[in-house]
């Protein structure tokens, strides 16, 4: 029997009542469709708007669970890691802002996704529901600065939800979206509606099938393609963006057939460029070999991937456009571009590969051409003299083929809008390495991501995306060196970012180009004669700017500069290093071809 003391003390307590019951939030649910898919990180900068997904994210760390936040300096830099992190993984990227001007940031990276088929998810917010008309802070709806409407033009779904019982419907059709369309989809939430508890307390859908992409191919046109090549003894092969799943059974048809292969400008970074029937690139800032190939008279050109845009065409060129083209993606809009194609072959391009050597193996083939004539990387180059030339300063050129020196196969690089971009594109070869490496990277790494060694962007090309992309790949895979090509005009536009891979901890390397100008600017005025004008930067001190922040720098003038760094301390550190490169500015870069199309080369 309990003292009469204890009982006495129990009724003077205070009454006690259980802890409420957690409420299920729109928002919650959000976070837990995107636990589902595995997404680890969302990119992104914070904002009363978006607080309750931040929210939502904190509740869910606590259990353990759900994506954890990447706050980005700035929306567009958040759009550019997103983008990053779905070519690196695979998944879904998703980046979310702030209603007004935090949603119009984000639309240069959307876009940039769009017209490069990345599937990304952006999330903007909105004031509440009852204040839409009022002139509340930063309104995006239809009564304010329209940022639904303007999304429209650059996303594969977009949508304002303006009730709770829409959110999953409308959240599990953009993820649908954003998988089989490959491209980005954008979601507008008001605060209220983000704030909205449900009854439910999980998702509803089992994303696993929903999400999951079939294997669709037209199975005449393969067969008919399959006819086509038994009768082939000239073959050229055009490896575009789109063949990182099925990098391995195209170069087994290559192979099959002796095959001389090269890629867009895009497609590089799937292949050895030691391969013996690799003959360079073909497009923006390629290389004379990868063009004799195709005027050599090939009896069919395999077009494979590729959206026959300006950088990945040679502007339009008739080498490729003609009646001897089989244009082989799963893209409708790409096949749209090459109506004078003697075949379209649609589906998923593994699947296309895995079927069509399925029937040529399966029936009689052709003995293979004689092997034609191998070609060593550095025979492809333009200018194979500056490549290793030891002046001062130093050669873009020379640049390149130092990085591949003393990094690893494993290397991400990333190349940003500009004059990086044509100098990665003719001169990065990954040169002696590739010899002890058939495939790099490996092949398990390659099959389910866009990716590949180097990384570039065509058609939409923002200058400082790599910048923001590079922290993205770095975050999603931290096994990896990642390695950033960008120009001081780039770096001056984004840099910033280089923060978020300190606070981060991620393994990067920033190598700016510093030439004191906007290089392509400058080139493209001195080749078409046009005035002088705009073009000049001020020769920025970035191993000051770096230490400032804590983060170690180095300024490198010549080829001897590489030779000093502590290249193994660099690969081991947790967290960023820059490398500030004065190149020699009066270099040109492969850029005749941009010109051409400019109406002003030749």
């Amino acid at each position: 029997m309990l003292p009469a003391t204890f009982l006495l003390e129990r009724m003077m307590m205070p009454h006690q009542t259980p802890p409420p019951t957690p409420v299920y939030e729109v928002a919650d649910l959000f976070i837990d469709y995107l636990d589902a898919l595995g997404i680890a990180y969302v990119f992104g900068v914070p904002g009363g708007a978006i607080e309750p997904l931040y929210n939502a994210m904190a509740r869910a760390m606590r259990q353990g669970r759900g994506p954890k936040p990447v706050v980005a300096r700035h929306e567009n830099g958040a759009a550019f890691m997103a983008d990053g992190y779905a070519r690196e993984t695979g998944k879904i990227g998703v980046c979310i802002a702030t209603s007004g001007p935090g949603a119009t940031n984000l639309i240069t990276g959307v876009a940039c996704a769009f017209d490069n088929s990345v599937p990304l998810l952006a999330i903007t917010g909105q004031p509440s529901l009852p204040s839409f008309g009022k002139r509340a802070l930063q309104e995006s709806a239809c009564t304010g600065i329209n940022t639904v409407g303007m999304f429209r033009h650059c996303t594969r779904y977009n949508s304002l939800l303006s009730h709770r019982d829409q959110a999953e419907g409308k959240l599990v059709n953009a993820l649908m979206r954003a998988t089989q369309t490959r491209g980005p989809v954008h979601l507008s939430v008001p605060v209220d509606i983000l704030r909205m508890p449900l009854k439910q307390t999980g998702p509803s859908y089992d994303l696993s099938t929903l999400l999951y992409r079939p294997s669709l191919v037209d199975e005449a046109a393969v067969r008919e393609l399959a006819e086509l090549l038994r009768s082939t003894k000239r073959l050229a092969i055009v490896v575009g963006g789109g063949c990182g799943e099925a990098i391995d059974s195209i170069l087994e048809l290559a192979e099959l057939f002796g095959a001389r292969f090269v890629t867009t400008p895009d497609g590089k970074g799937f292949i050895n460029p030691a391969h013996r029937l690799y003959y360079g690139v073909f497009g923006f800032a390629g290389h004379y070999t990868a063009n004799a190939v195709l005027l050599d008279e090939p009896e069919l050109v395999l077009a494979i991937g590729t959206s026959l845009g300006e950088w990945v065409s040679a502007a339009w060129c008739e080498t490729v456009l003609n009646d001897k083209l089989i244009h082989i993606d799963e893209s409708e809009e790409h096949l749209m571009r090459s109506p004078m194609a003697k075949l379209h072959v649609r589906g998923r391009i593994s699947t296309v590969f895995q079927r069509l050597l399925e029937l040529l193996k399966a029936g009689h083939l052709p003995p293979p051409p004689p092997v034609a004539p191998e070609v060593r990387p550095i025979e492809m180059l333009r200018e194979p003299d500056k490549y290793r030339c030891n002046a001062t300063p130093l050669k873009p050129q020379r640049l390149m083929y130092e990085l591949t020196r003393y990094l690893p196969p494993s290397t991400r690089y990333v190349a940003d809008a500009g004059n990086s971009t044509a100098w990665a594109i003719h001169y990065l070869q990954h040169h002696d390495r590739r010899r002890e490496h058939h495939d790099l990277p490996p092949l398990e790494e390659r099959r389910h991501f866009n990716g590949g060694w180097l990384r570039v962007i065509m058609d939409f090309a923002p200058m400082g995306w790599a910048i923001g992309a590079a922290i993205g790949i770095a975050r999603g895979n931290r096994d990896c060196p990642v390695v950033c090509l960008t120009g001081d005009g780039s770096y001056l536009m984004n840099g910033q970012e280089i923060t978020v891979a300190a606070e981060e901890q991620l393994n990067l390397i920033f190598v700016i180009l510093n030439d004191g100008a906007l290089g392509m600017v400058k080139h493209g005025q001195r080749l078409a004669g046009a005035e002088q004008i705009c073009w000049q930067l001020p020769r920025v001190d970035f191993q000051l700017q770096a230490e400032s922040l804590g983060i170690p720098g180095h300024i490198l003038r010549s080829p001897h500069d590489f030779e000093l760094l502590d290249w193994q301390a660099i690969l081991r550190r947790d967290g960023p290093t820059l490398l500030d490169v004065r190149i020699d500015g009066e270099e040109v870069p492969p850029m005749n071809l941009r010109m051409k199309t400019l109406g002003t080369g030749k």
